[in-house]
């Protein structure tokens, strides 16, 4: 990992309190984003028929989302940073997040109704939906179907992969499609191949070539 660059060690904006050696493994499990009791699925709203008050606020809110501004969350294997989701009042059918997977590292495995796009910012990775494994790298779109069971994976034991993730979740369950099942949680284990891992706060462009194409 030190040969990496891109692997940044230390100072990460956000804390990611399950790491503490203090905690027990139900704790660190507890105090994961997908583990919240709290979260908005489907925002409310309220106001006379017309709903003027709403689109007024609509219209009024930022439009640009800033990186710096959005911490990453969870680890130490699988980090998240939400960059759009129902409770920011934005948006209402959409959820969209960056995932940063470190060396070796795994997701939880979960299903839902819903479908999801990952498109492979950088690294190597794989699949597994129903059992079936699914590669992938940088440039790649992987496509999560509907009612599928499924866990991501980086395949690199050296350097981090990262995914920006688009997904109608909201919709789904406002319309009360509410399958959703966790199999597996996230790992809350730090691995040999993920140890002194932060997820890389800035955003850097590691797509494309310098000075354009």
């Amino acid at each position: 990992m030190d040969g990496d660059s891109r692997v940044s060690r230390g100072g990460a904006a956000t804390s990611i309190g399950h790491n503490s050696e203090k905690q027990t493994r139900e704790e660190k499990v507890a105090s994961l984003y997908h583990s919240k009791k709290d979260r908005v699925f489907v925002r409310g709203f309220q106001g006379e028929y017309n709903v003027k008050q709403e689109l007024d606020r609509l219209r009024s809110v930022p439009r640009v989302r800033k990186a710096k501004e959005i911490g990453f969350v969870d680890g130490p294997q699988a980090f998240s940073r939400h960059y759009v989701e129902p409770k920011d009042g934005i948006t209402q059918t959409f959820h969209m997040h960056l995932e940063e997977y470190a060396p070796g590292a795994s997701s939880q495995k979960h299903g839902h109704v819903n479908e999801a796009a990952f498109y492979i910012l950088d690294g190597k990775g794989y699949e597994i939906h129903d059992g079936i494994r699914y590669d992938w790298e940088a440039g790649d779109i992987a496509i999560v179907h509907n009612n599928c069971v499924h866990q991501h994976f980086n395949a690199s034991k050296d350097k981090p992969a990262r995914a920006l993730v688009i997904k109608t979740k909201p919709m789904y369950l406002f319309l009360n499609m509410l399958f959703q099942k966790t199999v597996k949680d996230r790992p809350v284990d730090v691995t040999p191949e993920c140890e002194g891992f932060e997820a890389r706060e800035e955003e850097i462009d590691f797509n494309h070539p310098k000075g354009g194409y």
